[in-house]
């Protein structure tokens, strides 16, 4: 079973838009995705504003940054 994940971005991030496209499969196999909007809290920016988007496994913590691909998703997701 995939872990739960949070993805971190922004509204009109078009870098956001593609890394969801990327990320359907996965949910398609059972990924639980939560998207979190980085504009809510003033950490979130500072921690992720230059580097959206950003996937996060809430059980490791562990983030994978973008440029990814489907193997380094997959691999982060294992």
């Amino acid at each position: 079973m995939a872990p739960e994940c949070q993805l971190f971005g922004t509204l009109g991030c078009h870098l956001c838009e593609r890394a969801e496209m990327l990320l359907h499969p996965f949910i398609e196999r059972g990924l639980t995705l939560t998207h979190v909007d980085i504009a809510q809290r003033s950490e979130w920016v500072e921690r992720y504003g230059l580097r959206i988007p950003v996937l996060v496994r809430l059980d490791t913590g562990a983030e994978l940054g973008w440029p990814f691909a489907s193997e380094q998703v997959n691999a982060f997701l294992n």
